[in-house]
């Protein structure tokens, strides 16, 4: 799931709500608070993650940000969202409205188009702008955050109010924690190159103006690329190769963005003058800012390293999971969740490797861990002969997409509305460097009918086979149906759909803007195996042996991220264990390696999210007893938006939290 770049941290908080010991696993390595009964039925079935501001970090940051009111009463014709709402939704309003225009190319991002000057009354057209990311700037935008710390009353609030808050609260310290100590913005290029990509991809496919319009602020902000980099280069002053190796190829896709999407909207009379004025200086810039960051930049002197630490970790870590649970307790979990799937995976290997290799034998010669390979790896590589070829890719998807969704609605799993603006299309070029296979874009919470974009990585023309294969292999016709379950249905589309329905209008956008991230990927990884407990694929084994070696993954993902940010954890420990233990292939670790290097603290959200669903599940079904429904837990708990699981708990089942709604 993809969120925007923008200028400061604002990442969810993702991880999970009581955390404090092993999980007691079933015989399949289900997560603690698993029902028996589906426990039962995974066995009965018999069949990690897809990986995929400024400081914009994680491909999978299912972060969105969010429009305001100017956009809801001039574009939408709807009521003002203040009517109706407490004084601390209005004072909510506020900050959102006023950190959205600290950063224009998020605000677009968000839908937030223009913004009224409280000083001068001035209306900025804010999609016109790009960002001042000058020390001046950030200076200001610290003092932005430092005043409203101590702005927001202190009195006792609801449960729907004092979750908001908590959001609100965590961000802010997040943004502090960046500004002050972690400081990326002075050491990592690939956070000015995605902001300025992504500033100039969203007009292009948010229909929020007239196209001219739209496109009249896209050359202005590209008239303005030369000054932002020059800011770029003011602040930055060393940074890690991993950070000068991904923000060039990222930035070739901001060139080619100008030079070919772009130019291509432009039509004959006065914006083509303009466009041919603009454009080449600021295809220059970004020519010059790519040769900077390798002759000059490369070679500043620096002790810092992509690896974030212990101390900071742990500061940001608790901050994204707004929970207790600390990383030691993550990685001691995912580390034993990890040694029971392989066993899950070795028992449904067996039956099938014997109908796939009847001359092969058991491999009784072979023993412990590399017995398990040999036996799983065998069969997953036969499973794997199937997938598409490069040019079939997109279209396999777009079939998977609406098979699932009949499934979905068949079983009675979640509510879908018409998936009239879902879309399948490829990955912005300027984006493929973090989303290698898939990601998903959601429509605006505010403007919900506009288009949510499911990204699709195509193969490039000229590939080289061997590595195409690979890729292709990995994510065969198995292991896609799989990824569209986890990017769109029921996972990350139909969870957006719902979230941007949460009324009041300044929840929604609070919700949005700041969502916590073990609730946005767990339910992605938790809808995947509810589909599993309902008979998707019809019980094949080998959809469900594929989805283990997924699953199997976003465990891993976990003890990557803790092990290389805090524990010093090499590349070739970390390409043992993907490939070893995690059954990778070598373009998959290689890749996800260094997408590790790119973030920190997103990649255990998926594992511990979805063990907190499980939990909340369990807990909502006892209680609800012989009247519980599946689809009635789904909708309520997906129309409250993307709040931490342990104060969802308490909204879903106050009685047993002893709070007042």
């Amino acid at each position: 799931m993809s969120r925007p770049p923008r200028l400061l941290e604002l990442q969810p908080s993702w991880s999970p709500h009581q955390y404090g010991r092993r999980p007691e696993t079933g015989s399949f390595g289900l997560p603690d608070g698993c029902p028996r009964a589906l426990d039962r039925d995974w066995q009965r079935l018999s069949r990690d993650l897809y990986t995929g501001g400024l400081f914009s970090e994680g491909p999978l940051d299912l972060l969105r940000v969010v429009p305001s009111l100017l956009l809801t009463t001039v574009l939408m014709g709807q009521t003002s969202p203040n009517a109706g709402e407490s004084t601390f939704l209005k004072l909510a309003e506020q900050f959102v409205h006023e950190s959205l225009a600290l950063s224009p190319a998020t605000a677009s991002q968000a839908g937030y188009h223009k913004h009224k000057d409280p000083q001068t009354g001035k209306i900025i057209e804010l999609d016109a702008e790009l960002d001042d990311v000058s020390p001046d700037g950030m200076a200001t935008l610290r003092r932005f955050y430092e005043d409203w710390r101590g702005r927001f009353p202190q009195t006792s609030l609801g449960m729907e109010e004092a979750t908001d808050l908590r959001l609100i609260k965590d961000q802010i310290d997040l943004n502090l924690l960046e500004l002050d100590q972690i400081q990326n913005y002075k050491h990592n290029p690939t956070i000015y190159v995605e902001l300025l990509g992504g500033a100039l991809f969203q007009p292009l496919t948010d229909q929020y103006a007239p196209r001219d319009v739209r496109l009249g602020h896209i050359l202005s902000r590209i008239s303005q690329i030369p000054r932002f980099l020059d800011q770029a280069k003011e602040q930055l002053v060393d940074a890690d190769p991993i950070f000068i190796k991904v923000a060039v190829e990222e930035n070739r896709g901001n060139v080619d963005l100008i030079e070919s999407a772009i130019a291509k909207e432009i039509p004959a009379g006065d914006l083509i003058a303009r466009f041919e004025k603009v454009a080449p200086p600021a295809v220059k810039a970004l020519q010059d800012f790519s040769a900077w960051l390798e002759n000059d930049l490369a070679k500043q002197p620096t002790t810092r390293t992509w690896r974030l630490g212990k101390e900071l970790y742990a500061q940001k870590f608790r901050l994204v999971m707004e929970t207790a649970v600390t990383p030691e307790q993550v990685l001691a979990d995912a580390e034993q969740q990890l040694h029971n799937v392989r066993a899950e995976m070795l028992k449904l290997a067996l039956p099938l490797h014997q109908q796939m290799y009847p001359g092969h034998g058991n491999h009784a010669d072979l023993k412990g861990r590399d017995r398990e390979n040999q036996i799983i790896g065998e069969v997953l590589q036969k499973i794997a002969d199937q997938h598409p070829t490069p040019p079939e890719l997109m279209d396999v998807v777009k079939k998977d997409v609406a098979t699932i969704a009949q499934f979905v609605r068949d079983k009675k799993i979640v509510s879908l509305g018409s998936l009239g603006n879902l879309k399948v299309i490829p990955t912005p070029p300027f984006m493929r460097g973090i989303y290698s296979v898939a990601g998903f874009h959601a429509a605006p919470p505010l403007d919900p009918d506009a288009e949510a974009q499911y990204w699709v990585t195509p193969i490039p023309p000229g590939t080289p086979e061997a590595v195409a294969e690979s890729k292709l292999r990995e994510y065969n016709n198995w292991v896609l149906q799989w990824l569209t379950i986890h990017e769109a249905l029921p996972g990350h589309y139909v969870q957006f759909e719902h979230a941007n329905q949460v009324q009041p209008v300044t929840r929604r956008l609070v919700r949005a803007l700041y969502g916590n991230g073990p609730y946005v990927e767990g339910w992605a990884e938790y809808a995947a195996q509810v589909m599993m407990y309902q008979g998707f694929a019809d019980g094949d084994p080998r959809y469900r042996i594929s989805y283990l070696k997924v699953w199997l993954r976003a465990i891993a993902n976990a003890v990557l991220d803790v092990r290389m940010q805090t524990m010093n954890m090499t590349d070739q420990d970390a390409l043992e264990l993907m490939e070893k233990q995690a059954f990778q292939t070598q373009s998959e670790a290689k890749g996800k390696l260094q997408r590790a290097k790119l973030s920190s603290t997103q990649l255990p959200t998926y594992f511990v999210g979805n063990r907190d669903w499980w939990r909340l599940r369990k807990k909502y079904e006892a209680a609800k007893g012989p009247s519980f429904n599946l689809k009635e837990f789904h909708d309520r708990a997906l129309d409250e938006g993307p709040i931490p699981l342990e104060d969802l708990e308490k909204i879903l089942l106050p009685e047993r939290a002893g709070v007042s709604p």
